[in-house]
Parts: C-alpha cells; sequence; structure tokens
C-alpha cells in the first residue's frame, strides 16, 4: 500500500510538472504577442505622429505648362517641377491659358530635381493671374482666329495698300526698312506710322534694324540724322560704355519720336575674328565683355521704354551669311553654353522681352532644320535659358530658308517650332497658310493662343498697348 501511493505522489508530481511547464510556455508566448502588440501600436501612433507632424512646404514659381492632368511649374532658380492635379486641390483665377501665371504648390514630402514628375502629396496648387496678364487675356478672348494670327506676323511693310492689309490681315505689326525713309521727313514718317495705328483694332509694333554701324534703315538719310549712328566698335573704342549709353539713348528719342516702337538690337553675337560676316555687327570682343554690352545696351533701351530684340540666336559664330544661302555650324554644345549663350543670358537677365532665331543650322542641336525652324533650338531657349518672352524668327524671305523650304511650308513650321512672330515678306501667303494649318488640324489653336498672349502682354508691358 505504501509504495502504491508512493507511485500515485510520484506521477501527479509529474503531470503537475508538465503542466507548469506548459503553462509557462502559454504564458511566454502570450507576453510575445502582447509585446508585438504593443510595438506596432508604438509604431503605428509614431508614424501617425510623423506624418501629422510632417511641415507643409510650398513652392513658388510660374505655370510652365499644364495639362488635364498635370501642372508643370519653374520656380525662381529655373528648376522645372510637374505636379498631379487632383480635383478640388486646383484653384485657378480663370480659366483657358495660364502659363506664365504666378502658381503656389503647398505640398508634404520631397522634392526631386531633374524628376520627370513628383512623387508628393499635393494639397492645394493656387494659381494666381496679373492685372496686365489679365487684360491680355480678356482681349485674346474676344479675338477670332484670323485676328489672333495676324497679331503673330511682323510683315514687311508694303508701299502701298498698307492700310487696307492691316484690316485683311489682322496685321502684328509692321517693320520698317530704308525705303521707308528715303526721301521721307520725321514728320511724313511719324505721320504715316501714326495712320497704321489709326487703321489697326489692336496697336501695331512698329520695328527697324537700326544697330548703327553697317545696319541702319533711318540715320543713313540726313533728314534724319547728321550722320550715321557708329557701330559698337567705334563706339567703345571713342567712349567706352558712358558713349555706348548716351547713344543708345539718343537712338532711343529718334526712333520714338517717329512712332517706332522696337529696334531690332542688340546683336548678341560673339565674334572676334575680322574675317566673320557678323563681326562689323557685333561689339567684337569675347563672351563676357559682349554679355556687358548687351547688358548695358537693354538696360538703356528699357530705361527709355523702346522695346529691343536679342539676336540671332543661337549665336552666328564663323559662319556665312544666311541671306545668301544655308549656313551649317558644326560646333559642339559647350562651345555655346560657355560662350555664345552668355550675351543673350545676360540680355534676357536684363528684362530684354524679345529674342530673334537665326536660319543657321547649328548641328549639336537640330541637325536637319534651320534654328528658326527647330523646335529643339526653340526648347533650348526656352529651358535652358528660362526666357518666357516673344520668340521672333529672322526674316523668312532670306535665302537660308527659301532653300529649305517654301513661303507657305516655312510659315507653318516656324509656328510648329514655337515662334510667336514670324518676320516675313510674303505675309499675305503665309496668314492664310497659317489659318489653313488651324483649321486643318496641322497647327493647334492652342499653339496660336500661347503666342498671340505673349505678345499682347509684350504690347501692354512696353505701353504699345494703354
Amino acid at each position: 500500500m505504501p509504495a502504491v501511493c508512493a507511485i500515485v505522489v510520484l506521477n501527479s508530481a509529474r503531470e503537475m510538472g508538465y503542466f507548469m511547464k506548459r503553462l509557462k510556455f502559454l504564458m511566454l508566448i502570450m507576453l510575445c504577442i502582447f509585446l508585438t502588440a504593443c510595438g506596432t501600436s508604438a509604431s503605428g501612433k509614431d508614424s501617425e505622429k510623423e506624418e501629422i507632424n510632417e511641415e507643409t512646404k510650398v513652392l513658388k514659381g510660374t505655370v510652365y505648362d499644364g495639362t488635364m492632368n498635370t501642372i508643370t511649374v519653374k520656380d525662381e532658380n529655373g528648376d522645372i517641377y510637374s505636379f498631379a492635379k487632383e480635383s478640388g486641390k486646383v484653384e485657378v483665377s480663370q480659366d483657358g491659358i495660364i502659363i506664365g501665371c504666378p502658381v503656389a504648390v503647398e505640398y508634404t514630402g520631397k522634392l526631386e530635381r531633374g524628376a520627370d514628375f513628383q512623387d508628393v502629396a499635393v494639397n492645394k496648387i493656387t494659381v494666381s493671374e496679373e492685372p496686365t496678364r489679365k487684360t491680355a487675356r480678356d482681349m485674346l478672348s474676344g479675338m477670332s482666329l484670323e485676328e489672333k494670327a495676324g497679331q503673330m506676323f511682323l510683315a514687311r511693310c508694303p508701299q502701298s495698300g498698307y492700310s487696307e492689309d492691316i484690316a485683311e490681315y489682322c496685321l502684328g505689326g509692321y517693320i520698317l526698312f530704308a525705303r521707308d525713309f528715303e526721301n521721307e521727313t520725321e514728320e511724313s514718317v511719324s505721320e504715316k506710322i501714326i495712320g497704321f495705328q489709326s487703321e489697326s483694332k489692336i496697336p501695331m509694333i512698329i520695328a527697324v534694324d537700326e544697330e548703327g554701324g553697317t545696319v541702319n534703315r533711318v540715320s543713313r538719310f540726313l533728314a534724319f540724322r547728321q550722320e550715321p549712328f557708329k557701330s559698337p566698335q567705334e563706339l567703345y573704342s571713342e567712349g567706352g560704355f558712358e558713349l555706348i549709353k548716351s547713344d543708345t539713348r539718343e537712338k532711343c528719342a529718334l526712333l520714338k519720336n517717329l512712332g517706332i516702337n522696337l529696334n531690332l538690337a542688340p546683336v548678341c553675337d560673339v565674334s572676334e575674328n575680322s574675317e566673320d560676316f557678323i563681326y562689323d555687327r557685333s561689339f567684337g570682343r569675347g563672351a563676357g565683355e559682349t554679355s556687358e554690352y548687351v547688358k548695358t545696351v537693354v538696360g538703356v533701351m528699357k530705361s527709355e521704354n523702346m522695346g529691343c530684340a536679342l539676336k540671332h540666336f543661337p549665336g552666328y559664330g564663323s559662319n556665312k551669311d544666311t541671306h545668301m544661302g544655308i549656313a551649317y555650324d558644326s560646333r559642339d554644345r559647350e562651345a555655346f553654353d560657355t560662350g555664345d549663350f552668355l550675351p543673350f543670358k545676360a540680355g534676357i537677365d536684363s528684362g530684354a522681352g524679345i529674342v530673334l532665331v537665326s536660319h543657321n543650322i547649328v548641328e549639336c542641336m537640330d541637325n536637319n532644320n534651320p534654328a528658326s525652324l527647330s523646335d529643339k533650338v526653340h526648347e533650348v531657349l526656352r529651358h535652358d535659358l528660362g526666357f518666357d518672352g516673344v520668340i521672333m524668327t529672322d526674316d523668312l524671305s532670306m535665302e537660308a530658308i527659301k532653300q529649305s523650304a517654301g513661303d507657305k511650308e516655312a510659315a507653318v513650321a516656324a509656328v510648329l517650332a514655337g515662334n510667336d512672330l514670324l518676320c516675313c515678306t510674303n505675309y499675305q501667303e503665309q496668314f492664310n497658310a497659317v489659318i489653313e494649318a488651324v483649321r486643318s488640324g496641322v497647327v493647334p489653336e492652342s499653339r496660336i493662343d500661347e503666342s498671340v498672349m505673349r505678345i499682347l502682354l509684350w504690347k501692354i508691358n512696353n505701353g504699345v498697348i494703354d
């Protein structure tokens, strides 16, 4: 009996030990689960806290581009960022074109420079509109297709029928040449230009090439000045930048007195070789000194309220005269980045509102098309140099274009490339070609609207439109 009892007690003890071990094991598992749950909860709270406390940032800049679903912003440094538009998160002061308008993007997350699309949380996008832009947009909204297309033509002033053509083709402006000043007086030219403006529904750009030196359309005649304006090189040799400033002021006063509001100057081309075609028209020095010259001239012209045009982008270099035929530029891109672009950038930074594009075929940018007809060259000017003003072609009647395309094809190609103003002689035929291209869907009407908006803004900002 005692032996049996001992066995029972022993078995009970073993079972109890086994039970305790299982209990401890279960308690250990429960403890792990508890600690894991606590950790997850704490982590969730930390994440939630981080999300709540993540700082809301604001990117300010201007609208660079936009679609139904995205908006692209250029900040003050010229960097480009694209964001997704979400319903209810975009506040736009007006419908329609908003390119160039001030914009503020409220977001959380980190922006990435160079990324095609920003993967951030956008809280709100606010696009505002300045008064001058609203004025321009109001004008644009009331214009017919013909009126809009006509604004894109800076036409060579005809010797007769100029009043009728202003009405028929809704011309944005006339460019005057030497023949328009020969045998004329200040009074007769002024009266003629007043007549142009009275015939036009929208005040016109009246342009001229009065560079000084070899290119003078006005001062070559005694009726307007005792001697022609000197070249930039002559002026600098005689009196440095101070003489260049006083000469520019006198030039502006003469042109304004006649009713001219745009001088197609200064020449920004860099040339130090007297054998170059462009040398005599250039400052004749390196990129740095040419940049200082351009900055000086643009500053004076702006202070005198005279429109200016930087030419001939992307830079002539040692190329031959495109008045005479096609010119090929085989230099590499670095030559432009470190040289030719610098005077243009100086002019843009100084507030120049127009850049004129040459007909050179610049192989490092586009080896098939003249620069004036190349969307790739225009992309460089818009994106790399940050220019958001008016882009105009050199004269589309020059041989470099005639050997590349017919008048109609050249006009349509110029619009598609991104030009805002078409400098031309055969404007009657080219105007109709652009209208037909829009109606047939070759050229989107939005492409026309974009250019006309820039032209109207230029006219408002330069006092052409009150």
